[in-house]
């Protein structure tokens, strides 16, 4: 194995981080790295253009069918065919639809008197009897968005259009995972524009309202918007899972990780970021699963300062990430990546630490990937062997410890008493191995005897002894003499 006297680390411009239209948001690599709002500009543009595409399609088919049906039958009267103008209808309506689902938000409904908060006197309806059956966790979530919503006045309309939404997307199952997503992302822009014309400009005060709609839609909707059928993420899963267990052999040199764990502060760290990444999948909001990633990131951020003894870089902070997510190796990593780029609130994705964060999770994700032995320093003949298990790597001989330095000497014999102890293990295995060899054809011997013996002396069944046999058992003896007689029952005066 050769060893390299210089070490290229895992570098990553921040300007790769940003959208790629320049807009100054953060990308992402799902998005083709747009941000949210280029992506959903791009992708309706597309829509758009392939919905004329296919009416123009529909319009040439429909005259060619009429000339074709004209030549056939000259002279016979044609029957009225209707105009191929579906695709149009459908977007029309798709579109009038999404619009009419906030009109109503702030104008009080005439229908029904409204159930007056006792302390507020503002009008909040009560959730409907399906969501009662809904599990404990979900009727929580839309008890405390109610609670939350009573401080507000526009707060009843809000809840009616947000419960009505959530109860709407059960009929669209069967839409692909972008048409889910176009219809939440639609949702939280046209309640977003109205709660900033209420507000006045307030941000603050529209983002804690999106968090709290978010928080009850998505735990609302979960389990039908979450790696939906439609979608290949579980086979993304999977395929990342089996490239992270290939992987297992990398080691913290390799990566240039500026983290020593054998501090024990620095380890403790890393075990809690490992621990943040693997319980973003335990969540359902988006925004709960971005927190994971943010208290993960600070914690990495707090082992790579207690190491350097001065701030972490970003060129510091991705390689540490990288080496975070391979030893964790999250369960449904990419299904979780891919739900907080449909379903969370964009303003998170676009700005802020929680942007941040997530784009370099998305990096790290990516390098993972497609790495390879360049970006480990790696020749391509030991990444293969490595990849393989034909091969581990070795670890780095440690320099001569200078005289009377007691701590290397001290490494030094650790270090050889864990080689010698991966020796005697090794023969250990190997003895075990034979025992059990050896036991497997002791059984099979003893088994082999028990049917010889068997075989050569079969069994024989007598049948039971008759009761007259028995009874006279003691016959020849009748007449004996040398019997004693007989007890004869004797009477005691009491």
């Amino acid at each position: 194995m050769s060893h390299r006297s210089e070490r290229r680390g895992i570098h990553v411009d921040q300007s790769e981080l940003l959208c790629t239209k320049g807009c100054g948001f953060y990308g992402n690599a799902a998005w083709q790295g747009l941000c949210s709002k280029c992506w959903r500009e791009e992708y309706q543009q597309t829509r758009h253009k392939q919905i004329q595409e296919d009416h123009a399609l529909a319009e040439r088919l429909q005259r060619e069918e009429e000339a074709a049906y004209a030549n056939n039958h000259q002279g016979a009267p044609q029957p009225a065919i209707a105009p191929f103008s579906k695709f149009e209808e459908r977007k029309t309506k798709e579109k009038s639809r999404k619009v009419n689902t906030v009109t109503k938000f702030f104008t009080p409904s005439a229908k029904t008197p409204p159930k007056k908060d006792s302390v507020h006197g503002e009008a909040l309806s009560t959730p409907s009897p399906s969501v009662s059956r809904k599990p404990l966790e979900t009727d929580r979530t839309t008890q405390e968005f109610i609670d939350f919503l009573k401080t507000l006045k526009p707060g009843r309309e809000i809840f009616k259009q947000c419960r009505a939404f959530t109860e709407s997307m059960a009929y669209k199952r069967d839409l692909g995972a972008d048409e889910l997503s176009e219809c939440v992302q639609d949702f939280y822009q046209n309640l977003s524009d109205r709660l900033h014309t209420h507000f006045k400009g307030s941000s603050e005060r529209v983002e804690s309202v999106m968090d709290e709609v978010e928080r009850y839609m998505m735990t609302r909707l979960y389990e039908e918007v979450f790696c939906p059928e439609t979608t290949d993420d579980e086979k993304k899963d999977l395929a990342v899972q089996k490239r992270i267990r290939a992987l297992h052999w990398v080691t913290i040199e390799m990566l240039c990780v500026p983290v020593d764990e054998e501090i024990p502060e620095v380890s403790d760290n890393v075990v809690k970021a490992i621990t943040d990444v693997i319980e973003m999948d335990s969540k359902r909001v988006p925004r709960d699963k971005l927190t994971c990633i943010t208290r993960c990131s600070k914690h990495i951020f707090n082992a790579i300062n207690t190491t350097k003894k001065e701030a972490a870089s970003a060129d510091d902070f991705l390689p540490t990430l990288i080496y975070i997510v391979l030893k964790a190796n999250p369960p449904r990593l990419q299904s979780n990546i891919q739900y907080i780029t449909r379903f969370c609130n964009p303003s998170r994705l676009m700005s802020g630490e929680d942007g941040y964060y997530f784009t370099n999770l998305c990096c790290a994700v990516a390098f993972i990937e497609k790495l390879d032995g360049q970006s480990l320093n790696l020749s391509t003949e030991e990444f293969e062997l490595y990849m393989s298990g034909q091969a581990s790597p070795q670890r780095p001989q440690a320099a001569p410890s200078p005289p009377g330095s007691a701590a290397f000497s001290q490494m030094n014999e650790r270090l050889d008493l864990l080689t010698g102890l991966g020796v005697r293990q090794e023969r250990v295995m190997e003895g075990a191995r034979r025992l059990e060899s050896d036991l497997i054809d002791w059984r099979d011997g003893v088994e082999h005897k028990v049917q010889d013996v068997l075989e050569r002396f079969p069994l024989e069944m007598h049948p039971p002894a008759s009761p007259t046999a028995s009874s006279a058992i003691d016959a020849d003896n009748m007449e004996n003499d040398h019997l004693p007689p007989p007890l004869q029952p004797q009477l005691f005066a009491g």
